[in-house]
């Protein structure tokens, strides 16, 4: 709390990028969430954890436009949900990823996808992008998969690739829901060290689903700022924004393999 003191920071001068008001969903006639008033402000980082059931997973889901509320409205970037055009400034990996593993999309493809957005869906791939699919699967260490078809992978793999996805377009708001699942120890480590790097030195938010309790409260601190039923949001903000030598993300994934590959948290 002292740190917060101290700062000059003041989030009332940042940004809402999430809004929600009075919440209410309902699974199988059992009420999940209830009255949830909460925001999330430019440059904050929060975790979210809970019991299995709790409603984690179906809250990040109606934040995305896949769920609407029984009650309540959700804004994004200041905009009603209903008219928010903009997605591409959402980068989003759900826990599980539901697609036909025989239809003919390869690794490389999946992870371009995260380029286009809806209004550059059809648009041809320039050699920057191809630049940035290749700095995205070198840094998730997936180069030597992709040619191959996503369906072929293991789930551990194919999460790597949402993961490469999600971050290729320089998101200005990163939902990740459970992002380490059947990724292993070594790698996991490098991607905390990724994402905090990320969020003390770009201007990205951050909102994570993770049971890993050691991770969110080293970063994050000890007690959640509030809690909803059994949801508990914990929450960093990135007081001081430094500026990186790059204004994309490349240097901050190619900065992961290098730290994986060393074994050992690295400056980057």
């Amino acid at each position: 709390m002292a740190e917060h003191t101290k700062s000059k920071f003041n989030p009332s001068c940042h940004q809402e990028i999430i809004t929600m008001q009075n919440i209410t969903f309902s699974y199988e006639q059992k009420q999940v969430i209830t009255d949830l008033n909460f925001s999330i402000k430019e440059r904050d980082f929060v975790g979210l954890i809970g019991s299995n059931g709790a409603g984690k997973t179906t809250l990040l889901r109606m934040i995305v436009g896949l769920l609407k509320p029984e009650h309540g409205s959700i804004s994004l970037f200041g905009e009603p949900i209903g008219k928010f055009k903009h997605w591409e400034r959402i980068g989003y990996v759900p826990q599980k990823n539901s697609f036909n593993p025989l239809f003919p999309v390869t690794v490389r493809e999946v992870i371009l996808s995260g380029l286009y957005g809806r209004s550059k869906l059809f648009s041809r791939i320039s050699k920057a992008d191809l630049v940035k699919a290749e700095d995205a699967m070198h840094a998730m260490q997936i180069e030597d998969l992709s040619n191959k078809r996503i369906g072929q992978l293991s789930g551990g793999q194919q999460q790597r690739v949402f993961l490469a996805r999600a971050l290729i377009n320089n998101p200005a708001l990163l939902i990740l829901d459970e992002p380490t699942v059947g990724i292993d120890v070594e790698t996991q480590e490098g991607f905390f060290h990724m994402i905090k790097h990320m969020h003390q030195h770009h201007n990205i938010t951050f909102l994570m689903v993770s049971h890993d309790m050691d991770m969110v409260r080293s970063y994050l601190g000890q007690e959640p700022l509030q809690q909803n039923g059994k949801l508990k949001f914990y929450v960093k903000h990135s007081h001081e924004l430094e500026n990186c030598v790059e204004n994309d993300l490349t240097h901050s994934l190619k900065g992961l393999r290098q730290s994986m590959n060393q074994r050992a948290p690295v400056v980057i």
